[in-house]
């Protein structure tokens, strides 16, 4: 299997008429899709573009789901770019991939015109009705092989310019077909997309949807902000999985949505990107006794995840969830300051993989690719690539890995090295606290603490103050109605640190 497009032909053998996506009251079928996606393909590969990026430039859903796989029929590769992003990251964005053509829909092309000068811009409705090419297609394949990158994400980057991860169609098998086959997705699932389609959790939605033959149900980014209305989405479409960021899962928590409606068609949650908080895990699993839940980790540059942990009903999480042991053909470890591995329990370390699902580095950024990605140092006798994620762990007492926090989140305060993660984790502990954010300016030398909760400020500091060193305390404590989310749902720091300033 060299292309993710094998996923697409196969479901159209196995039942071509079944529903493939849903978005809200659209559904296409496989056939459908499939069709169209040659469509697409065919015009890419008539005008002789061959493994260069595309620039889509849409809201997620089914037509831009088509642009994908019309991309990945040419022998192209995708980067989606959100129109909502502001103008100057838009265009700093563009003037990394140098793309030659763009594809957005009636919505957005007033937009894109305005942005992307001098770059061919397309509909995608227009592409939907060329005419098949099945020669150049075929081409196309023959051309093609398993390293040549599939999509192009962008992420934030240390020095103010987005890093825009180059991830192949080999790494995308590789991950999706252990994924789909260690928690048993099959054909008759639901699989409810939360995340933009410019952001890794959403691979695992589409491509194990095609892999399996299951059907999408895109879930609105608008039903976020309507905890009830997004129930109520979650049980007319019955959906038996979702695979969403912690912060969404929490959104419905915080607000006591299944207190409302309890989504009972729903087999397997699982959840990544940030800490999950065990209150509100457990509220969750008290609604869904018989539910599969699971906490996966990964950053972008290893496709989707590289470790899972199957939460253990019957064990006792006194501390925090496990980050787990690693997917299979997939190497994890930890090396300390002095590239040494560590193996020992309790001992912190850098989060380091290697392997299949690694990706091709920073799209025309050596610098940063050469930082990131890099010869592991364990190894002298062959070369073997690995990625520094950044993010510091231990192993615990049954061998899986603890997750401690960024080496970035670590801070030097009133001469203490100090993990903002572990006073989160003081302010949680307390009842009347839903949910804690802690950060730390340098600049002022302040430590400040967020939180939602029903709890006055000076309590909350004289409970600290029972749990916690005086060096730990917050400087000052700031009570929130709900905290800014990124749009890949994690918390927006940044946003939370223009509160105080």
């Amino acid at each position: 299997m060299y292309s993710v497009i094998d996923y697409l032909v196969n479901a159209v053998k196995s039942n071509e008429n079944k529903i493939a996506v849903i978005e809200e009251d659209k559904t296409i079928t496989y056939k459908e899709l499939n069709n169209y996606a040659k469509c697409v393909g065919s015009f890419i590969g008539n005008k002789a573009i061959f493994n260069e990026p595309i620039i889509i430039f849409m809201d997620k859903g089914i037509d831009t789901l088509i642009a994908f796989l019309g991309v990945a029929y040419s022998g192209c590769y995708y980067s989606l770019i959100n129109p909502e992003l502001p103008e100057n990251r838009i265009k700093q964005i563009s003037e990394t991939l140098k793309s030659k053509l763009i594809i957005t829909d009636d919505t957005y092309y007033d937009l894109a015109k305005k942005y992307f000068d001098k770059i061919e811009i397309r509909k995608i409705d227009e592409l939907k009705n060329n005419e098949i090419d099945d020669e150049a297609l075929a081409n196309a394949r023959l051309k093609h092989i398993d390293y040549d990158p599939l999509y192009v994400n962008f992420t934030s980057g240390s020095t103010g310019v987005p890093k825009g991860v180059v991830i192949s169609h080999r790494s995308v098998i590789d991950f999706i077909n252990k994924f789909s086959n260690i928690f048993g997705f099959e054909e008759n699932d639901r699989i409810a997309n939360q995340a933009p389609f410019d952001f890794d959790v959403s691979v695992k939605d589409i491509y194990t949807s095609l892999c399996v033959g299951a059907t999408l149900v895109i879930v609105p980014k608008s039903y976020f902000s309507n905890p009830s209305k997004l129930l109520d989405y979650l049980c007319d479409n019955k959906v038996t999985n979702l695979t969403w960021a912690v912060s969404a899962l929490c959104l419905i928590t915080t607000f006591h949505g299944l207190d409302y409606k309890v989504p009972e068609t729903v087999k397997r949650i699982i959840f990544s990107g940030e800490v999950m908080p065990l209150k509100h895990l457990n509220i969750w699993m008290s609604h869904l006794p018989n539910t599969m839940f699971v906490n996966i980790y990964g950053p972008t540059e290893i496709t989707c995840n590289c470790t899972y942990h199957i939460i253990d009903r019957n064990r006792e999480y006194n501390d925090k969830l496990p980050i787990g042991k690693a997917f299979p053909n997939e190497r994890v470890f930890l090396l300390d300051e002095d590239n040494k591995e560590i193996k020992d329990i309790n001992k912190s370390g850098e989060i380091c993989v290697a392997g299949t699902s690694l990706a091709l580095g920073y799209f025309a950024n050596k610098e940063q690719t050469e930082s990131h990605f890099m010869q592991n140092p364990l190894i002298d006798s062959y070369l073997e690539n690995i990625y520094r994620t950044g993010d510091l762990g231990h192993y615990d007492e049954q061998g899986d890995i603890v997750f401690t926090g960024r080496k970035d989140f670590q801070i030097k305060y009133l001469g203490h090295r100090i993990e903002l993660e572990e006073i989160d984790k003081s302010l949680m502990q307390f009842e009347e606290v839903i949910r804690a954010c802690s950060i730390f300016d340098d600049e002022k030398s302040k430590l400040y603490g967020f939180y939602i909760g029903d709890i006055d400020k000076k309590d909350l500091h004289s409970k600290l103050k029972e749990v916690l060193p005086v060096f730990m305390i917050p400087t000052k404590l700031i009570q929130m109605e709900e905290f800014p989310m990124t749009k890949n749902g994690k918390i927006d720091r940044k946003k939370l640190m223009e509160e105080v300033k």
